[in-house]
């Protein structure tokens, strides 16, 4: 099973959302824990990978070697993706 981490960034914005959304967006998390590849999407031209819970999405580096989810933002989708 993987471990999930979260950045500083993720975290910070994690808590900046509402109760409710946080808890769906932790239990996604723990499901996908168990298999990422099924849950994740890659992103084109990018290392990274793209999680839905509903109009957010959370962006996140898989280590396969190490079993690590590393999350990297979470936001709404029309800003999750700017740089």
């Amino acid at each position: 099973m993987y471990e999930v981490v979260f950045s500083n960034k993720a975290e910070q914005q994690l808590k900046k959302l509402e109760r409710e959304i946080q808890n769906r967006i932790i239990s996604c998390l723990e499901r996908a824990r168990i298999r990422p590849e099924a849950h994740f999407k890659k992103l084109v031209g990018e290392e990274a990978y793209s999680l839905r819970v509903g109009h957010y999405r959370i962006i996140s580096d898989i280590e396969r070697k190490k079993l690590t989810i590393l999350v990297l933002k979470i936001g709404p989708r029309k800003k999750v993706y700017k740089k």
